[in-house]
C-alpha cells in the first residue's frame, strides 16, 4: 500500500517565537555560569544531573505530556524550539534526551497506570536517564534478527542475550528493550519480538563500553543473564512489538537534532569568513544555509504531523536519511570553505579543533537512529516502490 508522502507547511506561531527567547536567556546564563562550553560540542558522553533537574523545573521536559503525569500539555511545535535551541548551544542533553524524546511517548501509550504515575513525573523533573535496546551483535540495524530472548518465569520474565552500540546504557536508570518472545513465522519474521522496560539496575546486567575514535563514551554493549523484568513491566501487545517500534522511530528520526548534530562548524565557518567573503565563500555558505532551512521546514512539517496526532513515519525517515548525510558531510564542505581563510584569523584554531571534532563524528551519523539503507528501504515501501 503506498502511503500519503506530504510536507504540510507550518510556521512557527508567535508562542514559539516567545518561548525560544525564553531559552536562549537560559542558556545564556548556563553559560556564563560555566555549566558548558558551546564551543566544546562533548555532549554526548557528558552527565549533567543539575542541569537536567534546571532544564525540568523549567517545564521543558514532557512539554506535550498530560499534567497528570508531571506533563505540560504544550504542542510539539513547542517543544521542537526548545530541541532546536539546546541543540544549536551545544547544550549537555544526554540525560534526559531520549527519555523526553521517546521513550516517555512509548510508557504513556502502553505502560501500566502505576508504572506511568511513578516514573513519567520523574522524567518531567529531569530525573531519570533511559537507554534504547534495539540492535544486536552479528545483526546489525536488522531488528526482526534480534535473539536475545525473554523467557517466560513466575512473576515476569529471564532476559538473556545482548544489545549493542546502546547509547548512555552506562549512566541510564531504565531501557525500553524489544526482546524475542517467540520465533519468527515465515509468513511474517517480524513477529515474536515483544517491549519491555528494564530497570538496569536489576541483577544480571553488565554494562560493557564501546570507545569512540572522537574519544568519546557513548555507546555500550549490555549483556543481560537471567535479568529479571516484572509482569507489570512489559509494555503494549506480546510478539508485537515492531508496530510499537516503527511508530517509536517517528519520535526519534524527525527532530532537529538529526541535521544540528554538527552544525557548530558551520557557525564557526560564518565566523571565519566574516561579514564580507569572497565570492566563493558567499556561495558555500548560501547553498549550505538553504540546504539547512529546507530540512528544518520538513523537520517543523513533522512536528505539526505529531501534534496532530498522526504518525509519520515515511516522512520522519526522510529527515533523518537526509538530515544526518548533510551533517555527514557538512565538516568536509566546511574544511573546503576554509581552505584559504587567514591562519591568523581569530577563530581559525576553534574553527580547526570543530571541524576536525566534527570529521570524526562523522561516521556514526548515518547508523544512528536506523542505517540509511533501512530508512531507505522503509521510505521505498513508504511510496510503494517494495
Amino acid at each position: 500500500m503506498t502511503a500519503a508522502l506530504r510536507f504540510d507547511p507550518i510556521r512557527l506561531p508567535p508562542v514559539c517565537e516567545e518561548l525560544r527567547r525564553e531559552v536562549r536567556a537560559f542558556l545564556a546564563e548556563e553559560i556564563a555560569a560555566g555549566t558548558f562550553d558551546p564551543h566544546k560540542p562533548q555532549r554526548e558522553d557528558s552527565d549533567a544531573p543539575e542541569f537536567s533537574r534546571r532544564v525540568g523545573a523549567r517545564g521543558w521536559l514532557g512539554m506535550t505530556w498530560p499534567k497528570q503525569y508531571g506533563g505540560h500539555e504544550r504542542t510539539f511545535l513547542e517543544r521542537y524550539v526548545v530541541t532546536e535551541e539546546m541543540r544549536v548551544a551545544n547544550a549537555p542533553t544526554r540525560r534526559f534526551f531520549v527519555a523526553d524524546r521517546q521513550s516517555g511517548p512509548v510508557l504513556l501509550k502502553y505502560a501500566p497506570e502505576h508504572i506511568k504515575m511513578d516514573i513519567l513525573p520523574r522524567i518531567c523533573r529531569g530525573e531519570l536517564c533511559f537507554a534504547i535496546g534495539m540492535s544486536e551483535p552479528n545483526s546489525g540495524s536488522d531488528l526482526f534478527a534480534a535473539k536475545t530472548k525473554a523467557t517466560r518465569t513466575d512473576g515476569g520474565y529471564l532476559i538473556n542475550g545482548a544489545k549493542i552500540w546502546t547509547t548512555s546504557a552506562h549512566m541510564a536508570d531504565y531501557m525500553i528493550a524489544i526482546f524475542r518472545t517467540s520465533p519468527p513465522t515465515k509468513e511474517n519474521r517480524r513477529h515474536g519480538l515483544t517491549q519491555f522496560l528494564v530497570d538496569m539496575k536489576s541483577p544480571g546486567i553488565k554494562v560493557n563500553p564501546i570507545g569512540q575514535i572522537t574519544g568519546q563514551h557513548e555507546f555500550n554493549e549490555v549483556v543481560f543473564t537471567d535479568a529479571f523484568v516484572p509482569d507489570d513491566h512489559l509494555l503494549g501487545e506480546i510478539d508485537g512489538a515492531w508496530k510499537q517500534a516503527t511508530s517509536e522511530l517517528a519520535y526519534e528520526r524527525s527532530g532537529p537534532e538529526r541535521f544540528l548534530e554538527t552544525s557548530y562548524v558551520l557557525i564557526e565557518l560564518v565566523r571565519a569568513l566574516g561579514p564580507d567573503p569572497d565570492t566563493r565563500g558567499a556561495e558555500g555558505i548560501g547553498r549550505l544555509v538553504a540546504q539547512l532551512h529546507t530540512m528544518r521546514r520538513m523537520s517543523v512539517s513533522v512536528a505539526g504531523m505529531l501534534q496532530a496526532g498522526k504518525e509519520p513515519v515515511v516522512e520522519a525517515s526522510i529527515v533523518k536519511d537526509i538530515g544526518t548525510l548533510w551533517e555527514q558531510q557538512l565538516p568536509h564542505r566546511v574544511r573546503e570553505l576554509a581552505a584559504f581563510v587567514d591562519a591568523d584569523d581569530s577563530n581559525h584554531a576553534t574553527l580547526d579543533e570543530l571541524t576536525a571534532f566534527a570529521t570524526k563524528l562523522a561516521p556514526k551519523l548515518t547508523i544512528q537512529g536506523g542505517t540509511t539503507e533501512v530508512l531507505r528501504g522503509i521510505i521505498a515501501r513508504g511510496l510503494g516502490l517494495r
